[in-house]
């Protein structure tokens, strides 16, 4: 039966809230987008770190990282540090492949080296991406299975638990959605046609945890995405968690449903709940 339409979040309604802030924001490269937004929990001692990846269509003048603002606060007020990557997108100059997937890498391994300064712990590491941000964090996953080149680098982060919110991990088939609201460029953009080393479906499988959250009122990231997917990978099955009644900008606003499933699964592995 068919889901009765309901109303859903729109980006104003999450946007023209008051914006938390991080603690610091560095830089991994010459490049004005070349930035990390840290946010790290109050109290003593080491703390459990996410990496984060925000989404956009893999363009900047769409959304840069601070629409992940609110919910990385959350999770640092839950005791959580959050890794927050900015990145060249299509549309800037080096953007696309392989420059956005350059600057996710080597962002992602600076967590690994400076992890220490902001005392966080890297024994259990989660990677999380919104939207096109979903398509980089499983690509991100794949990293280290990846043969030697630039891409990969020398001593690739491993992740432990990947989670795409609402994530276009398809490139290849990205690349046939006409009417789309990413459109079909930014995805052909991004893969250049070597889907072996930019398309999660398409890469040789690492066999890191996949968490997919989708939300059932989603019209840029419907459940019928992850299940193709899902299909694609058929004996690496990630898990697919489906919210009703919930769209796109939900998956990272912090008091939605969909957020309060995915923060309970981020705490429940960091030994949080």
């Amino acid at each position: 039966m068919e889901e009765a339409e309901t109303a859903i979040m729109e980006w104003p309604d999450l946007l023209e809230r008051e914006q938390p802030k991080p603690d610091a924001t560095i830089r991994y490269g010459d490049d004005p987008l070349q930035l990390v937004d840290v946010w790290k929990p109050a109290g003593n001692g080491t703390h459990p770190a996410v990496i984060m990846i925000h989404g956009g269509c893999w363009q900047t003048d769409i959304a840069e990282r601070d629409i992940m603002n609110w919910i990385a606060d959350d999770l640092r007020a839950h005791g959580v540090g959050v890794w927050n990557i900015e990145y060249r997108g299509v549309d800037r100059d080096g953007g696309g492949y392989p420059g956005t997937f350059e600057d996710v890498g080597l962002a992602a391994d600076m967590f690994v080296a400076q992890a220490e300064t902001y005392d966080f712990r890297t024994d259990k590491i989660i990677g999380i991406g919104h939207s096109a941000g979903g398509h980089l964090a499983l690509w991100l996953a794949n990293r280290p299975a990846m043969p030697a080149g630039p891409l990969r680098g020398d001593t690739p982060v491993e992740l432990d638990l990947a989670i795409s919110q609402g994530g276009l991990p398809d490139l290849r088939e990205g690349m046939k959605r006409e009417g789309h609201p990413c459109g079909t460029e930014a995805p052909a953009k991004m893969s250049a046609g070597e889907f072996a080393l930019t398309s999660p479906p398409e890469m040789v499988q690492s066999g890191v945890r996949q968490v997919l959250f989708h939300n059932t009122l989603d019209k840029i990231a419907p459940p019928g995405f992850a299940r193709r997917y899902i299909g694609l990978l058929g004996s690496a099955s990630p898990e697919l968690i489906e919210t009703a009644r919930e769209g796109h900008v939900e998956l990272v606003a912090p008091d939605s449903e969909s957020w309060g499933r995915q923060r309970e699964l981020i705490l429940k592995e960091y030994g949080l709940k």
